[in-house]
C-alpha cells in the first residue's frame, strides 16, 4: 500500500503525487476515462459517415430516388442539416469543456429528433431503416455521453487544490 507523502498542483492544473519519494502521474486517473473531446468527435465522425453512406445508397435506390424532387432548396435544405455533424466534428474538438457539453446535447437532441421523424414520413425502404437506426443509436450516444460528462477540474479535490489547500 502506497502512502502519499505530498500532494502539489502544478502552474498547468496537473496533480502530481509523491508516494514514498516517488513522483507519480495521476492525471489519467483525475481525467478518468480518454479525453471526453477525442470520444465525442469519434462518434460525431461515425454518425457523419453513416449519414453519408445511408444518404449514398438512397442515391443508387431508383425507387426511392424517383420519389424524391431533388431541387436547389432541398439540396440546400440536405446540406444545412448535414453541416451539423460535420461541424460537431471539429467544435468537439475545439470548444472547451461548457460549450463543447452543450453544443453535443443540443445538435445530438436535433439530429436525434430529425432521424426519428424521417421514419414517418413515408414507408422506410429495410436499407434505410437500418442506417436510420444506427444513426439514431450514435446520436443519442452522443447525448447521453455529453450529459454524464463532468469536468475534473470541477471536481471537489481539484478545487481544494486549486485554492492552496491541502485534501
Amino acid at each position: 500500500m502506497l502512502i502519499y507523502n505530498q500532494l502539489t498542483l502544478t502552474e498547468n492544473n496537473k496533480i502530481n503525487f509523491l508516494a514514498n519519494n516517488k513522483k507519480m502521474d495521476v492525471n489519467k486517473e483525475v481525467s478518468g476515462t480518454p479525453d471526453m473531446k477525442v470520444r465525442l468527435s469519434a462518434l460525431w465522425l461515425f454518425a457523419m459517415l453513416t449519414y453519408t453512406y445511408g444518404d449514398v445508397v438512397t442515391l443508387m435506390d431508383p425507387v426511392k430516388h424517383g420519389s424524391i424532387q431533388l431541387t436547389e432548396g432541398f439540396l440546400l435544405g440536405g446540406s444545412i442539416f448535414m453541416m451539423i455533424p460535420i461541424t460537431m466534428v471539429l467544435l468537439s474538438r475545439i470548444l472547451k469543456y461548457k460549450a463543447s457539453r452543450w453544443t453535443s446535447i443540443v445538435a445530438g437532441t436535433i439530429m436525434t429528433v430529425a432521424l426519428t421523424f424521417t421514419l414517418f414520413v413515408a414507408v422506410p425502404t429495410i436499407y434505410y431503416l437500418f442506417f436510420t437506426i444506427i444513426e439514431i443509436i450514435s446520436t443519442a450516444i452522443i447525448v447521453w455521453i455529453a450529459w454524464k460528462w463532468r469536468n475534473a477540474e470541477d471536481a471537489p479535490e481539484n478545487i481544494v487544490l486549486a485554492k492552496g489547500e491541502s485534501i
